[in-house]
């Protein structure tokens, strides 16, 4: 195993449950999981060993070295899998972020993505690295579930997603989110973490705004996507 490469074609799921995970939803991608010697030879071991057997994936044990890549000293499992490519559904319901910034709100978003069964991801580049093990990390294994695609530009994307309905999330959109009942299948379109959407975003599609006080100038990222899945696809 070696340092994490943005331009190569290898990454890495740090921790026990991302392992199973990435064995479960790409066993294809797979191509081997270490095990830490502080790991105990419990029934988790032996779960993980059976399913790595399972699919024909190497289980290299007691490496000591490999974990001191780690920043954490509780990771008891590594695995490496090969990038792989996705495609967005066209006729089910996508997230979009515009130039998002942040590895571990781009693997948040994807779990979130995940638990409202959204049927893709559009990210419009500039933007953080999805395979970044920072965001498989903190997608919790979201990544090998729910697709997701990046874009040159939000025009490449509209081209790709097919006739929809798009909902741009913006403080200066005059339509409050409790106010819509959204139109399917659509996308929830969000900016980026310091800057948000520009202005044309105010005339495309139905701009919302997230109805909150003057506690705070606005919310999170990941929060906000959060708030807006649950009440317009739930």
């Amino acid at each position: 195993m070696h340092k994490y490469d943005r331009d190569g074609t290898i990454s890495y799921c740090l921790g026990t449950t991302i392992c199973f995970e990435l064995l479960f939803r790409k066993p294809l991608a797979a191509k081997a999981i270490y095990v830490s010697p502080k790991q105990k030879r419990d029934e988790t071991y032996a779960k993980l060993a059976s399913l790595a057997k399972k699919n024909g994936i190497p289980l290299i044990e007691n490496n000591e070295k490999i974990f001191r890549l780690c920043e954490k000293s509780n990771v008891m499992a590594i695995g490496e899998f090969e990038k792989f490519s996705s495609k967005l559904d066209p006729v089910k319901n996508h997230i979009v972020l515009v130039n998002p910034s942040n590895m571990g709100n781009l693997g948040t978003i994807l779990r979130s993505a995940a638990a409202f069964s959204v049927g893709g991801l559009a990210i419009i580049r500039p933007a953080a690295d999805a395979f970044d093990p920072k965001c498989v990390r903190s997608s919790m294994g979201a990544i090998f579930s729910v697709p997701f695609a990046y874009f040159d530009s939000f025009d490449e994307y509209r081209k790709a997603a097919g006739e929809r309905s798009y909902y741009p999330f913006m403080l200066k959109a005059k339509t409050s989110l409790k106010n819509v009942e959204a139109k399917k299948p659509c996308s929830l379109v969000f900016g980026n973490e310091a800057t948000g959407l520009d202005d044309s975003y105010l005339e495309f599609g139905t701009p919302l705004r997230i109805p909150q006080s003057s506690a705070v100038d606005s919310l999170n990222l990941d929060n906000a996507v959060s708030i807006g899945l649950y009440a317009l696809l739930s």
